[in-house]
């Protein structure tokens, strides 16, 4: 592919042999009535049907397709990361094989990459047709979340259509189950800004969907750890040394005011519980030794950190005058 292309379609896919042609066909028409010069890269995440048998046929009919297939099931960031790094184009969309993403969004999304300056823009499903109690209720109590914890202002941080700067997705590194937050890896990559454009939801045509309510749940978790890493991954003392030293100011101060009551109430011949029947005792303790492992958690943490390959690993946008 000449790095003349404009647009990379990146499409991870499984069993979708049905919507193959189909989505094929629309990207090109789209890609046509614009002048786009374009490619269209299929990762098959392990299909057991005869999708990447429909993806040679697409393939031997047009010199843009490219594919890459997995021996198994992976999941879909590992096909997202490996379509990223196969993608050439100035401007890179994802969407999902299952005809639910319209390619008549292409070109509005291109114009907000390349006009409006966008660094990444996420797609909007304001109206869809999915079930509303399996799938728009859980979506909007997670998206709701997201918003809150990762302070991305996005209704659907997970919506399969949307467009990146070439220089986004070359930045970062999709593994896991992390395609869910993508936004957020963009900007604590330093991409902080980031769209959002209302699209098309269109019912599915062919086949079910691949994904249960577990997705939820693994997607809190992977919020945590995202948020996490992505704030203390290269300082991590500052949390934990943080919360490890607050902790065990608390517990101390517990141990010193049992203490001096205990030596108050012996000094003036009041009587007295032993300091170990009281329950105050018990959370100093733990306070103590909770914040002391804590503290070491951080420590080790940093010792880790040091001795890491990639602890200098930072980002470089533009160089000027350097050799």
């Amino acid at each position: 592919m000449n790095s003349n292309c404009q647009i990379s379609v990146v499409i991870p896919l499984k069993d979708e042999e049905e919507s193959l042609p189909e989505l094929h066909d629309w990207i090109v028409k789209v890609m046509q009535e614009n002048n786009f010069s374009y490619e269209i890269v299929f990762i098959d995440d392990g299909s057991k049907d005869n999708s990447w048998q429909v993806i040679e046929g697409l393939a031997q009919k047009n010199s843009n397709v490219k594919a890459i297939k997995f021996r198994r099931n992976y999941g879909k960031s590992p096909a997202l990361h490996l379509g990223f790094e196969e993608a050439q184009g100035e401007v890179v969309i994802t969407m999902d094989a299952d005809l639910q993403d319209s390619p008549d969004e292409i070109p509005e999304l291109y114009k907000m990459i390349t006009l409006d300056g966008f660094d990444l823009v996420s797609g909007w499903k304001q109206k869809r047709y999915d079930n509303a109690f399996t799938k728009n209720l859980p979506s909007k109590l997670y998206n709701s979340t997201n918003r809150i914890i990762s302070g991305i202002k996005l209704h659907d941080m997970n919506c399969g259509l949307k467009a990146y700067k070439k220089k986004v997705v070359k930045s970062i590194e999709v593994y896991g189950e992390m395609h869910r937050f993508i936004p957020i890896m963009a900007k604590a990559a330093g991409f902080g800004n980031i769209g959002e454009k209302v699209v098309q939801h269109r019912a599915r045509k062919y086949g079910t969907s691949k994904f249960g309510w577990d997705r939820f749940i693994n997607g809190f978790l992977d919020l945590l750890t995202i948020t996490f890493t992505s704030r203390f991954g290269k300082k991590p003392m500052h949390f934990f040394g943080l919360v490890g030293t607050l902790l065990f100011f608390v517990g101390f101060s517990f141990a010193i005011y049992l203490g001096a009551s205990k030596l108050y109430s012996a000094y003036h011949h009041h009587p007295a519980r032993l300091i170990t029947q009281r329950p105050s005792f018990y959370i100093s303790l733990a306070c103590m030794i909770i914040g002391s492992m804590m503290f070491l958690a951080g420590f080790i943490g940093e010792l880790i950190l040091r001795n890491s390959p990639v602890r200098n690993n930072y980002l470089v946008d533009e160089k000027l005058n350097l050799k």
